[in-house]
């Protein structure tokens, strides 16, 4: 587990890059929100960053998070008692399976990786029997890698989704999110970012009942430049935390969260 200490001179230096970007930006440091991407992170880590803090954490796996959640129960909404004035909300930003829709809506207090019609009829259905109003965005597919998850932005199944969206009332839409692709040139990695704000902008005109207010977009290699493309959250994982552990020890220690 990282140290105290290192932990928050990481988060000052993230802090330091984040003003710098707005400054370069023209915008203020309020208009951006920091994620801390707590996924393969044992719930103590988390603990640690929140007394420094962070309020807002972004889980990959449902399998890994519910196996954290009883710890934090007293930080989180939902949990018998806040330990602070504004207790931690926890995002899942990984790719969902509709079939563990049930499960997410229960754990989550978000989804950030909705990205077909049928995964939200199957939140929608879960939220309203947890009378909750689920906050949703919807990611968006902008790289070639096959790796990425997403919903194409030019396909039919987009264009169904944000048309149904507005009529399920247990859901919240907030936005978008998106995912950079890796090892490209700065100018792609800018034109991706760029595009997501594009496409918001031009959804937001044609779809008036969604809101669309909220950009995550830029980790830790890249969050600057999403910051100077228009981000409203950033999603930091290892510049905050240190080096996860190699994906094979992730998928020993959580099968059910690496079957389809």
């Amino acid at each position: 587990m990282i140290e105290q200490a290192q932990l928050r001179e990481n988060l000052e230096r993230i802090e330091s890059a984040i003003h710098d970007a707005c400054r370069r930006a023209g915008r203020k440091r309020s208009e951006v929100e920091l994620m801390a991407v707590s996924k393969t992170y044992p719930a103590s880590t988390i603990l640690e960053a929140a007394r420094l803090g962070l309020r807002s954490f972004g889980e990959n796996r449902v399998q890994e998070f519910a196996g954290k959640s009883a710890e934090l129960a007293p930080l989180r909404v939902n949990g018998a008692t806040a330990a602070s004035d504004t207790p931690i909300l926890v995002h899942l930003i990984g790719h969902l399976q509709s079939n563990k829709a049930a499960k997410a809506a229960e754990l989550f207090d978000a989804i950030d990786s909705l990205d077909s019609l049928r995964l939200a009829e199957r939140l929608n259905e879960a939220a309203a029997k947890l009378h909750k109003r689920l906050p949703v965005l919807i990611e968006v597919k902008l790289s070639e890698e096959e790796t990425k998850a997403g919903i194409d932005p030019e396909s039919s199944e987009a264009a169904a989704l944000l048309e149904t969206l507005p009529g399920l009332d247990s859901l919240h839409c907030r936005g978008l999110m998106t995912i950079a692709p890796w090892g490209v040139p700065e100018s792609q990695t800018r034109a991706c970012f760029r595009s997501l704000r594009e496409w918001r902008d031009r959804w937001a005109a044609a779809h008036q009942r969604l809101n669309l207010d909220v950009l995550s977009m830029g980790m830790s290699g890249d969050f600057a430049i999403a910051i100077e493309e228009g981000a409203t959250r950033i999603r930091i994982g290892t510049a905050l935390f240190g080096k996860r552990p190699p994906m094979e020890a992730q998928r020993a220690a959580f099968p059910e969260d690496f079957v389809e």
